[in-house]
């Protein structure tokens, strides 16, 4: 892909979303629909501030290009050693869209993360939800049907939509008295609830 940048051709191996205004060269974020994690803040804030890191390697080749006043180099006293320094700049540039476009990629990978837990949540019973949104159950990203009790270590309870069944996994490993109380409430409480529910 080619962009005119004040009259200079530069060719990109990625694709521009935006090229617009002050910056020039800008990249899309991508809208969450209020959907938003600690880890996608931080890489929001990342893009934005490699985007900026790129607008200035920018205007550095521009202003040093300008230098030249549109004199062939051949023609002028350390014309390779011009040469040589705006492909350092190339390089640099080249560098950063990399990064750039790296961090874009897990951008779009938090926000398929995130999209992967609210849609388990449609299938979620609704005793669950009422832990989830008290804070009592932490839902597991990499498996979103599977649910942390907030204070207790490597136990986890594990909701299976295709038979509507409630299980438990690595609950012998929980030593501490008090975690157990806490594992062992959670999950009791959501068994019964369940229950009530589906003799309903």
């Amino acid at each position: 892909m080619q962009l005119m940048c004040r009259g200079f051709y530069l060719r990109f191996c990625v694709v521009c979303d935006v090229v617009s205004g002050d910056g020039w060269y800008l990249w899309g974020l991508t809208k969450t629909d209020g959907m938003d994690t600690k880890k996608l803040a931080i890489l929001q804030q990342s893009l934005v501030k490699k985007q900026a890191a790129l607008n200035d390697k920018f205007d550095t080749h521009f202003a040093t290009v300008a230098q030249a006043n549109g004199q062939p180099l051949n023609d002028k006293r350390n014309g390779q050693a011009t040469l040589n320094k705006w492909e350092k700049q190339n390089d640099g540039i080249r560098t950063q869209i990399k990064s750039i476009e790296k961090t874009h990629q897990a951008i779009e990978r938090e926000e398929g993360k995130i999209s992967g837990v609210e849609n388990a949540k449609k299938s979620l019973p609704e005793p669950i939800l009422k832990m989830l949104a008290s804070g009592q159950l932490i839902q597991w990203r990499m498996h979103p049907n599977t649910f942390f009790v907030k204070g207790v270590d490597r136990a986890r309870i594990v909701w299976e939509p295709k038979k509507n069944l409630l299980m438990n996994r690595y609950r012998t490993e929980v030593k501490d008295q008090a975690q157990w109380t806490l594992f062992k409430n959670a999950y009791n409480t959501l068994l019964t609830e369940l229950q009530n529910i589906s003799v309903e």
